[in-house]
């Protein structure tokens, strides 16, 4: 095998696993949890407010006090600078992450 074909099988194999991914992930929101689906951001490129799949809009505060009771799917909330932040759980798809998502 040549070098051409480890990285083709290489892909592949990423691939398959990003699927896998988003697979797990429908799974895991099949509970009705709404999942943030734009945000908004300051001029200094903070997260200020998140817009769910329901059409709600979420100011910081609110949005955190959502996802600390679990009603938010796909985030967590972690303590880091002093203060309590929203961050996508990590499950490998870059295109997920809060700060990916499109602006409202």
């Amino acid at each position: 095998m040549g070098q051409n074909d480890f990285e083709k099988i290489y892909e592949q194999y990423k691939q398959q696993s990003k699927l896998q991914v988003q697979d797990e992930a429908r799974e895991r929101n099949s509970d009705g949890k709404e999942e943030f689906v734009a945000v908004k951001k300051n001029d200094e490129g903070d997260l200020i407010a998140f817009k769910t799949n329901t059409g709600r809009e979420l100011d910081y505060l609110t949005a955190l006090d959502e996802a600390k009771a679990g009603n938010i799917a796909h985030v967590d909330v972690f303590h880091k600078y002093g203060r309590e932040i929203i961050r996508s759980e990590p499950d490998g798809i870059k295109e997920n992450n809060l700060d990916q998502l499109p602006e409202f």
